[in-house]
């Protein structure tokens, strides 16, 4: 809210709803926005909505992590010593060594992809030396970071055809989406798939489902669409279909006009925002081994089996019910807020809807409405943001911290379901 936060144009200084949205839309690491980031904020303002992206980051990715540590204290020995391997930690109680490899991971990959931004808008597009390194540096991060932030009125629409700026940006994001642990795991045995852990597996084969679906879909329906793909070439086409797909799970960048999309698009990008990515990284949504436990409960059920099995290992009963809890009480978030949203407001069910979800899951894809929702509906998008961001992690902890063995078991009995 300081006044130094926003450029003169702007004038005076940020309102309340208006710096409480923009900060808790860049903690939780989300995008959306109810200002233009690049005419409304100014540099000072810019610098601390990245450092706010940072922190929220890569600190819910330590955090994660560290409950991760917390939770294997709970585990055999054999389980203890397993799951330190996947998170990279000699010991389960190195976390100095926990933390040091997360940040080098964080740090690698944003420098990587600064450096190739700012070469790319320093060679091709005449920016000055010191404008190009920091569009790269704050574009990486909010890249990495699964942000979506821009600092561009457009977002990165005019980059559409692009691949030097958006296959960057979008590998940025894929690689923030997959997780620490899928890092540390694939740097120790990247040649060795059998020795891969169910999760890194679970996330490896639903990031290519999810992206291979989501690029043929997305591109498919908007082919022909004279607000999007439509006025591009073959190419540009298939890039923007790919980086469609890829930010929707879940950074928010867009290099097209979302509010343009057909209602079928929107509806396939609510489907991917609400899975979103793997665990104990920067993305959102209800998590990519989430919906593959549910998934493998499912055709079990059909297939009349006894024991769910996923990659040749059977999931723990406990592993079905948080599973089950986490995907209720998110949709029950999400199907409350948009209710609310319908109630206070003239929108459509599914503008408001597409808007929750790119809420709960932290994405910040919008219809184009989020300016426009009343004081009241911002608010409780920002609740909505930082459920979405810390609840999944938060819930899924405190249910397997709160399982304990029962001496007795009552008699079983069973109501008629469907």
């Amino acid at each position: 809210m300081l006044p130094v936060s926003v450029t003169p144009e702007a004038g005076g200084s940020a309102g309340l709803v208006d710096a409480l949205f923009t900060a808790g839309s860049a903690v939780s690491v989300t995008g959306l926005i109810v200002v233009d980031t690049a005419t409304y904020w100014s540099g000072f303002g810019h610098v601390v909505i990245l450092a706010l992206i940072e922190l929220g980051g890569l600190g819910l990715m330590t955090f994660a992590s560290l409950l991760g540590l917390l939770l294997v204290h709970r585990l055999g020995l054999r389980s203890r010593m397993a799951t330190s391997a996947s998170l990279g930690t000699p010991t389960t109680g190195d976390l100095r060594e926990l933390v040091v490899g997360i940040a080098k991971v964080a740090l690698t990959v944003q420098a990587a992809t600064a450096v190739v931004l700012a070469a790319r808008f320093a060679l091709t597009y005449d920016y000055p030396p010191g404008q190009a390194l920091w569009h790269g540096v704050f574009h990486a991060g909010s890249a990495f970071n699964n942000a979506g932030f821009a600092l561009y009125s457009d977002n990165v629409m005019g980059f559409v055809a692009d691949p030097w700026v958006c296959l960057p940006l979008a590998v940025a994001v894929i690689l923030g989406g997959v997780g620490f642990p899928v890092f540390i795991e694939l740097r120790r045995h990247v040649r060795v798939p059998r020795l891969w852990s169910m999760n890194t597996r679970i996330v490896l084969a639903g990031t290519a489902v999810l992206l291979v679906g989501g690029t043929v879909t997305i591109t498919a329906l908007e082919w022909d669409n004279p607000g999007t793909l439509g006025p591009l070439d073959v190419p540009a086409k298939l890039l923007a279909g790919f980086f469609a797909a890829t930010v929707a799970r879940t950074a928010g960048f867009n290099s097209v006009d979302t509010a343009e999309m057909n209602t079928q698009t929107w509806f396939a990008q609510d489907v991917l925002m609400f899975i979103g990515a793997g665990p104990a990284g920067t993305a959102g949504g209800i998590k990519i081994t989430t919906a593959a436990v549910l998934l493998a409960i499912v055709l079990t059920e059909i297939r009349g089996e006894g024991a769910v099995n996923v990659f040749g290992k059977r999931l723990s009963r406990s592993v079905h019910r948080q599973a089950i809890t986490v995907l209720t009480l998110s949709v029950a978030v999400v199907m409350g807020s948009t209710w609310a949203l319908l109630i206070t407001t003239q929108f459509t069910l599914d503008q408001l809807v597409f808007e929750v979800i790119s809420a709960f899951a932290t994405v910040g894809l919008s219809t184009g409405i989020t300016h426009l929702l009343p004081d009241g509906g911002q608010l409780l998008l920002v609740v909505v943001m930082f459920a979405g961001r810390v609840g999944p992690v938060t819930l899924a902890t405190a249910l397997a911290l709160r399982s304990r063995k029962r001496l007795y078991e009552l008699p079983k009995e069973r109501p008629l379901i469907g």
